[in-house]
């Protein structure tokens, strides 16, 4: 780091202090510093990632990155503000919104979640950053949350026949941001004006952005119907995860290596190339090997493949 670069880290905490005194609240990581700017941190890198790539190539509106600071060793992302509101606000709290004006942003949405879906992953069947580094999931779901013990040909008995099925499913890689809720959509002017907080952003199984969209806390029906009506559906998928958010409690957050499934869970073989967590929940130890006891969510095990060892249900 450059003698510069190391005078603006020591000046975040001081840049962030006087930004809580100047500006309203924008979360419980982000700080606006300047009528232009904010900072967020601490980040993973997957953020910083996301955004530089999509703004490299695609037309979605997102943050500027001006600068990324290390600060006790802590990732800080200096970035564009953005003026407008969010579109949760707007939808819920305010009545400016007409149906015709509510259709028009979400037709907005679904141009940006193709132009994701057309980009080409760097390789077949990854699940990683934009840059092929660690990715961030804290949701039931995710496909390396392998817990329980429940081998595949006992997952109907156990789950329900969705799961099942989807498992019999081979699917391509997309880039998905992965939570494409109204609170991340900044509108101004009755359109998008940028699509923000990418840190969950990566390459995924295509129907990962449509089932991630309904995580969200708050309650919209309007707002679900009218987004699958406009991007690619995955009905079957999403009722599998539905069944194991019920049955399996959360798993809480940590990062993950990226990783790679060879085959997107086969009836024959799951194979997966892992590496280690951040954290470590039930069954992973921290030397990166897997217990085939602890498999769940719909990864559902056959043969876990390390990078050294392979381990056999």
């Amino acid at each position: 780091m450059s003698i510069l670069g190391r005078i603006r880290a020591h000046l975040v905490p001081a840049r962030l202090w006087l930004g809580e005194k100047r500006y309203d609240s924008l979360g419980s990581n982000v700080i606006r510093v300047s009528e232009t700017r904010l900072i967020k941190g601490p980040c993973e890198s997957a953020e910083l990632e996301g955004l530089e790539y999509i703004a490299k190539h695609t037309s979605i509106p997102v943050p500027k990155v001006h600068r990324a600071h290390r600060v006790d060793g802590h990732l800080y992302i200096e970035m564009e503000y953005i003026q407008g509101d969010t579109l949760q606000d707007k939808w819920i709290k305010s009545r400016d919104l007409s149906v015709t004006a509510k259709q028009a942003i979400v037709k907005q949405v679904a141009a940006y979640v193709d132009e994701l879906r057309r980009l080409e992953p760097p390789q077949k069947g990854i699940v990683a950053s934009a840059d092929l580094g660690k990715c961030l999931d804290v949701r039931v779901g995710f496909h390396d949350h392998l817990r329980g013990q429940t081998p595949l040909e006992d997952a109907t008995k156990v789950f329900d026949e969705a799961v099942t099925v989807c498992h019999s499913r081979q699917y391509r890689t997309c880039f998905a941001h992965a939570d494409l809720c109204p609170r991340n959509i900044i509108v101004r002017d009755g359109e998008v004006a940028a699509i923000i907080d990418w840190q969950f952003a990566g390459w995924y199984p295509e129907y990962w952005e449509y089932t991630k969209a309904h995580f969200g806390i708050l309650d919209m029906p309007d707002w679900y119907e009218e987004l699958r009506n406009a991007i690619p559906r995955y009905d079957d998928e999403l009722a599998a995860e539905r069944v194991l958010w019920v049955q399996l409690d959360q798993p809480g957050m940590f990062q993950c290596t990226a990783w790679r499934l060879q085959t997107f869970f086969t009836t024959s073989n799951c194979h997966i190339i892992w590496a280690t967590f951040a954290r470590f929940p039930p069954g992973v130890r921290n030397d990166g090997r897997i217990d085939s006891r602890d498999s769940g969510s719909l990864g559902f095990y056959r043969t876990y493949e390390t990078t050294s060892k392979t381990y056999n249900s």
